[in-house]
């Protein structure tokens, strides 16, 4: 039996006019990503990685084509109802970290699970900090914590809801080597441990080794035959042819 597509995308295209004229940041993409699967997005700066990201999360619309997530048509929701399903099915990990300066650990990762109305947050929340080893630093604040403790944070944050998907865009981007590797094992345990589709973007080849499938962007296309130039783990691609972190903060996500 076929697995269960939990996010698609159709010739999906991203263009903005600028003072030049008419940029194309992605150019018919098309991917489909397997529930409980994993899927890194690889590529130069500048190749729509990003972008993409956003799109297939819901927190942009496509000029072109479309995206499905869970089932639900994004072309078809409003941007109210894409925040609705983002609350309830998506989280999200981010570079820099997006932790709320005024709030602790543990209310930052309490965030999503008071904006969805659940009495039980705080302990919730308190168990989510211990799966990450940072039940004693529960109510220190962002500025209190290393860069790697940040992160681990926004990884409670992430999963403390139970999310079906799970987006990363450069998780490892700010943290040393050893630090990165410490949170990429997190990563891809509380994966494993929640059953989450993973789909992230990275620069980290070691990162996007450990994923499923891979695909590679590149000039805002889907370039198929980079897989050759790829290292095995990475020549695997999942697809064919042809102020977004802000958003999510404020819907309760990191």
């Amino acid at each position: 039996m076929p697995s269960e597509t939990v996010l698609s995308a159709t010739e999906v295209s991203k263009t903005v006019d600028g003072p030049d004229g008419r940029l194309t940041i992605l150019d018919g993409v098309s991917l489909a990503v397997a529930r409980g699967a994993s899927l890194a997005i690889v590529g130069a700066s500048g190749s729509g990685k990003t972008t993409l990201l956003g799109l297939l999360a819901g927190l942009d619309r496509p000029s072109a084509g479309s995206v499905s997530l869970a089932g639900q048509p994004l072309d078809r929701l409003d941007e109210e109802a894409r925040a609705r399903l983002r609350r309830r099915l998506v989280g999200f990990v981010f570079q820099s970290f997006h932790l709320l300066p005024a709030l602790n650990a543990e209310e930052n990762v309490m965030l999503p699970l008071e904006l969805e109305g659940g009495g039980d947050a705080a302990p919730r929340a308190r168990d989510a900090l211990a799966r990450v080893g940072l039940d004693a630093r529960r109510h220190h604040y962002p500025h209190q914590l290393s860069g790697g403790e940040q992160q681990r944070v926004a990884l409670a944050r992430a999963f403390v809801h139970g999310p079906e998907l799970l987006f990363a865009d450069e998780p490892t981007g700010n943290l040393d080597q050893r630090t990165g590797a410490v949170v990429s094992d997190l990563l891809f345990a509380l994966n494993r441990e929640h059953g989450t589709t993973l789909v992230l973007v990275t620069h980290d080849v070691a990162l996007a080794g450990r994923c499923e499938r891979s695909l590679h962007l590149a000039d805002g296309r889907i370039d198929a035959a980079a897989a050759g130039r790829l290292p095995p783990a990475l020549a695997r691609v999942a697809g064919e042819g042809g102020p977004l972190a802000e958003r999510a903060a404020d819907e309760g996500a990191p």
